[in-house]
């Protein structure tokens, strides 16, 4: 979040300039990606294992994060046990009701002491599932905030990862360019990190306009497979008006 808040704030002062050679206005642009997050704790416990570093990719649903889970698995295995309890104990009243051994009133606690018991079960199981940290997405590791064997508290960063196969071009256009400037509309994009030119084409509009600068946040994607292209990497684009 903090790149493309830099990005956007570093380009507020970087008006459209024209070209070297008089053609088409060129803007500073960033790439920043799609899908980008930081992983959490959800949980109070030591972290066993990180299987990820910095500059690693990984796929959707892979276990990044791996807590010491002894406590929680306990918890589900005892609270299992008083469920299994419970509806032995509800089947048993049950029977003693249909033989007229025992009223309706001790089965309706007994019912409930089930639905009682399925509920705790449910809380164990949610708490146990936090033990490990799965990513969201695929993507790469960018940065590592905790390490193996270190005690967490719930809320505490872990990792911030992203999505480097889905990349945006944002930079800031004049908001006099709204009138032909629209989702769809192709440009390029010069890449001073792989100096190459990529084509690209506008996907959305900021949702307002900047009263002081005149300008509107354009946000477009790079046409094609682009390998080399990684989030953070800037260049220029260039807009041709119709």
């Amino acid at each position: 979040m903090a790149l493309c808040a830099s990005a956007a704030a570093a380009q507020q002062s970087l008006p459209a300039a024209p070209a070297a050679n008089g053609g088409a206005p060129e803007i500073r642009a960033q790439l920043a990606p799609l899908h980008y997050t930081t992983l959490s704790s959800e949980m109070a416990g030591r972290i066993d294992q990180i299987t990820t570093r910095v500059g690693d990719h990984f796929h959707k649903g892979d276990v990044l994060i791996q807590f010491d889970c002894a406590v929680p698995r306990a918890q589900v295995a005892h609270v299992q046990a008083v469920s299994t309890q419970a509806e032995k104990t509800y089947e048993i009243d049950r029977r003693l009701v249909a033989l007229k051994s025992m009223g309706q009133l001790e089965l309706e606690v007994a019912a409930a002491e089930v639905q009682k018991d399925k509920a705790d079960l449910d809380a164990a199981e949610a708490t146990a599932s936090k033990c490990t940290i799965a990513a969201p997405f695929s993507g790469v590791t960018a940065e590592q905030k905790a390490r193996e064997f270190q005690y967490t508290t719930p809320g505490q960063a872990l990792l911030d990862v992203l999505d480097d196969h889905a990349l945006e071009v944002e930079f800031i256009a004049p908001s006099r360019w709204l009138s032909w400037l629209k989702p769809g509309y192709t440009f390029q994009v010069r890449i001073d990190e792989t100096e190459k030119i990529y084509p690209a084409r506008v996907t959305r509009l900021g949702g307002r306009v900047d009263p002081v600068s005149q300008s509107i946040k354009v946000i477009g994607e790079i046409i094609g497979a682009a390998p080399d292209l990684m989030a953070g990497m800037s260049g220029r684009a260039t807009m041709t008006p119709p």
